[in-house]
């Protein structure tokens, strides 16, 4: 077995997007730009209306998949095609947008708490032009395991011993991982050797993470290896995920991840023109 270490730490940028809805992005900001497949990583969390009220008005995506975990409140999907989906408390929805999708996510409540994640995962090139398709995962549908005393994980995509997430046709072949440890807790995860991994601590002070204090609101991108270890003087989450990179050309335009500048080209000139 080969242990991962900490190669790069970083921490939320406060920013806002969609209509205004204040949010820390951790993936996408000037100190992680990306890391191979993850393209974006951002946290909202308010209990005040006004930071995030007005939504996700509609808005296109292509060539890439969006990951929403909500861990408070509630979201209304919807898009151009039709499609429907009541994001609730613990739920996930995976959407693949592949050759082009119009949508919006609106907040489902005027006041109380709204949390949650929203992950950006690039597509191959054989499959930005792919057929638009959605998983959305109700809560009781996740599942949880107990790997070690004092650790509970949600399985939303890859394997622990077993345990296989709901998640499923992913090119990336990711592990998303929700590890909530109680005080003194320990647990060594596997991890497929060659995915690039990151954890983010999003509840309680700080976990310690492949032998490092890991500290609230702060990234840890992890080197090379099939192991990591998970460990907790006092309660905490973890979010962990890791993928296969793809090892391709990116390109990026606001909502549009292709390979080359053309297809960004391309991608504009359909979209104005309502081919998506």
């Amino acid at each position: 077995m080969t242990d991962r270490t900490i190669t790069h730490r970083v921490r939320g940028m406060d920013t806002s997007d969609g209509a205004g809805v204040r949010l820390k992005r951790v993936i996408g900001q000037p100190a992680l730009d990306m890391l191979d497949p993850f393209l974006l990583l951002d946290e909202f969390r308010s209990d005040q209306a006004g930071d995030y009220i007005a939504g996700f008005p509609e808005h296109p995506h292509r060539g890439f998949e969006t990951v929403t975990y909500m861990l408070a409140g509630r979201m209304l999907h919807g898009d151009n095609h039709g499609n429907r989906g009541d994001l609730t408390a613990g739920s996930v929805q995976w959407m693949t947008a592949g050759r082009g999708i119009v949508h919006s996510e609106m907040p489902q409540q005027e006041e109380g708490l709204m949390w949650g994640f929203q992950l950006w995962v690039n597509l191959p090139a054989s499959d930005k032009m792919t057929a638009p398709r959605y998983q959305d995962i109700p809560p009781e549908n996740i599942p949880v395991t107990s790997p070690a005393p004092g650790v509970t994980v949600r399985v939303v995509a890859g394997d622990i011993a077993g345990t296989r997430g709901p998640v499923d046709g992913v090119a990336t072949r990711p592990m998303y991982l929700d590890i909530a440890l109680d005080a003194g807790a320990r647990f060594d995860l596997d991890v497929p050797e060659g995915h690039s991994a990151f954890a983010y601590v999003f509840e309680g002070k700080q976990a310690e993470v492949a032998g490092e204090t890991l500290t609230r609101s702060e990234l840890a991108v992890l080197s090379r290896g099939d192991r990591v270890t998970f460990a907790a003087d006092e309660p905490t989450r973890v979010l962990f995920v890791a993928g296969r990179p793809l090892n391709e050309p990116v390109a990026r335009y606001g909502p549009f991840v292709m390979n080359t500048p053309a297809e960004i080209h391309e991608a504009i000139a359909d979209f104005r023109a309502g081919k998506f």
